[in-house]
């Protein structure tokens, strides 16, 4: 059968579905991966063939302009999941936000997309959780299709918590602003707005029950495959520690999307100098440049690739990104997350704590003191390095991506539909969604 993957043009989002497209092609199926075309040479990368759909010109600019906004919970911040500690207009606004957010990366896929799929007529969209450009195309040309999720599922659940709440509102007061974007784009090609245009016909879910959401939406595990990109093994990798290695990362969509990271790097680098340990900086050559002269014990790399080096570490610290949670998680290596409210990120964070396998801080109060402190109770407490393992267990024994394609190859043959009717012209709404977005209730 012919499989198309859709994603953002997001690394990191592409290499968690990378193993799963390789499985499909390894299984005999025809694969594409579809993306804004500046993320084709990143597919073109994985040995997948790529298809270029939209252009993501003006979104880094956009977020760069906006960086702040990273460290307002209000605007950014799906953590809280808790209807008693909710309201429904600050829920609704935050509904507001991510269909904004998820429209700017979309609508400019939206008709390359439709174009490739009517042509090439994929039998299943295989599609990242914020690309819903995906069953949209799934829609119009009557494929099957499954969300593959690279957060906790947060999107889902807090749809399911705003419905709660607006049961309590009058019923013209009533908003959807996901819906409301979604079914005019279906509509726009004969279609109409189902709650599986947010959920898939399935969701691929990468997470232990452990540290994963329970919602309605109907799912499968699937273990997370570490993939960090193309990467040589350096030679200092090749033996083992000659004593305790922290790894320190800060990922990638900073830098290059919100115009630099949210910590000090130098100087929390300085600071776990007095650790007794080799400390191992992954970053950017662009992040590496910022940090001048570094202690003895320190070593910035570039393009280290974390399924190499982590095995080696007794402690991650970093952005709260899923690829490096994941990986820390897939390794068994206790976690030291450091990081803004950003979507899911405090709620993993929080759940690595709770589970007892690293602890969580925020960038308000990440000072290199606080970093230091907790990076070397970690190290001195045996328990986390314990749970970290015990968690590792449990999120190594999930279907493997291989063992999924026959879900999906089921799900291929069971949910196939009539396509939509419409040849449409599509109409970018962004402009109308901008003004709709106000000063943020509180609450």
């Amino acid at each position: 059968m012919r499989v198309l993957f859709a994603t953002i043009p997001e690394k990191s989002h592409l290499f968690c579905m990378t193993p799963l497209a390789w499985a499909m092609r390894a299984a005999g199926h025809e694969v594409r991966v579809a993306s804004c075309e500046e993320l084709t040479d990143a597919v073109a990368a994985t040995g997948m063939t790529a298809v270029a759909a939209g252009t993501n010109d003006g979104i880094n600019a956009s977020m760069h302009a906006n960086r702040d906004a990273q460290e307002v919970a209000e605007l950014i911040s799906w953590n809280e999941l808790d209807p008693a500690k909710l309201t429904y207009e600050a829920e609704a606004y935050r509904a507001q936000v991510v269909a904004y957010a998820c429209a700017m990366f979309n609508e400019t896929m939206i008709p390359g997309l439709v174009e490739f799929a009517r042509a090439w007529r994929p039998d299943l969209v295989v599609w990242d959780s914020l690309t819903y450009a995906g069953p949209i195309v799934a829609g119009v040309v009557g494929a099957a299709h499954a969300r593959s999720l690279c957060f906790a599922d947060v999107w889902v659940k807090k749809r399911e918590i705003l419905r709660e709440l607006a049961l309590d509102v009058p019923a013209a007061e009533r908003r959807d602003p996901l819906a409301e974007w979604l079914g005019e784009r279906a509509e726009e090609f004969g279609g109409a707005f189902g709650e599986e245009l947010t959920t898939g016909q399935l969701t691929l879910d990468p997470l232990p029950k452990s540290l994963g959401i329970d919602t309605g939406a109907p799912r499968t595990p699937i273990r997370f495959v570490p993939y960090n990109g193309p990467a040589i093994v350096p030679d200092w990798l090749r033996t083992p520690p000659g004593r305790t290695r922290v790894c320190m990362t800060l990922g990638a969509s900073n830098t290059e999307r919100h115009g630099g990271d949210y910590v000090s790097k130098a100087d929390i680098l300085g600071q776990l100098a007095e650790l007794d340990a080799e400390v191992v900086a992954a970053l950017l050559p662009a992040q590496i440049e910022e940090l001048g002269t570094l202690p003895d014990n320190v070593r910035a790399v570039p393009s280290v690739p974390l399924h190499a080096l982590l095995p080696s570490c007794s402690l991650l610290i970093h952005h709260g990104g899923f690829g490096s949670y994941a990986n820390a998680l897939m390794y068994g290596v206790p976690q030291l997350t450091v990081t803004t409210p950003l979507a899911d990120q405090l709620y993993r964070g929080a759940g690595i704590e709770e589970q007892g396998a690293g602890l969580l801080l925020g960038t308000d109060r990440a000072t290199p003191d606080a970093v230091y402190e907790r990076a070397a109770r970690i190290l001195a407490d045996g328990s986390f390095q314990q749970n970290a393992t015990r968690l590792r267990e449990e999120a190594t024994a999930l279907p493997s991506p291989a063992e999924v394609v026959p879900v999906l190859e089921q799900l291929a043959h069971d949910r196939r539909e009539t396509p939509w009717q419409f040849e449409g012209t599509p109409v970018s709404r962004l402009d109308d969604m901008f003004t709709a977005l106000v000063v943020p209730p509180r609450g």
